[in-house]
């Protein structure tokens, strides 16, 4: 597993992408034709975090169009980027809701994967300027399966969307926690007042394990 894409992976991980090497390949050569987001050493950032660390995944659908704001892990963005993008801007309005935590200072939501938080969307990149240009490329077949691996040891489904939510089978009915989307479209339609954040935490704290300092 020689290609940069996998320079930032965890070594846990490589046992679960051996198998899809051929169709990781087969996906890079399709989105690196053209113009694409993230860069390559981003794309797999989310599995930075070692396997066994996982607690929770929050499922995206696919990268911010804007090149700067794509970054790899699912709905962050570097420490830097001001504005933040519309759906973020939701996500801490909601937490703010739920757990009475401010505004954080930043849009990086790495502090969140460092403690066990898999931020991964399911389409890994796409054309800049342009949402779900490679969402047939063949990353959701990819996807799928890492989320599968994940959910198959205990993991929390944190689930925003129907694209997200197809993945609920995979999750314990016990551990999924569902809403609609954070982007301004559907956010009202059930994402603000869903309170994940603290239910998530609820369910952690139900099973013996370290809460999430959102």
């Amino acid at each position: 597993m020689s290609h940069p894409i996998f320079d930032v992976v965890h070594p846990s991980w490589f046992p679960i992408l051996k198998p899809l090497e051929d169709s990781i390949n087969e996906t890079l050569d399709i989105v690196t034709r053209g113009q694409f987001i993230p860069s390559v050493d981003r794309i797999f950032a989310p599995l930075s975090t070692p396997l066994e660390e996982i607690k929770v995944v929050i499922v995206g659908q696919d990268p911010y169009p804007n090149p700067e704001n794509a970054d790899g892990f699912a709905f962050s963005v570097r420490p830097e980027v001001s504005p933040l993008p519309a759906s973020l801007v939701n996500i801490f309005k909601e937490l703010e809701s739920d757990l009475g935590i401010a505004m954080p200072e930043n849009g990086n939501l790495e502090r969140w994967s460092r403690q066990g938080v898999l931020l991964l969307n399911r389409t890994l990149t796409t054309v800049p300027g342009e949402s779900h240009a490679h969402q047939r490329s063949g990353w959701m077949e990819i996807t799928e399966v890492i989320i599968r691996e994940v959910a198959s040891r205990g993991a929390v489904g944190i689930l925003w969307g129907g694209n997200a939510q197809q993945m609920s089978e995979y999750f314990e009915s016990t551990r999924v926690i569902k809403s609609a989307h954070p982007s301004p479209l559907s956010s009202y339609r059930g994402f603000f007042g869903s309170k994940p954040f603290s239910a998530c935490n609820e369910i952690l704290e139900a099973l013996g394990k370290t809460t999430i300092t959102w």
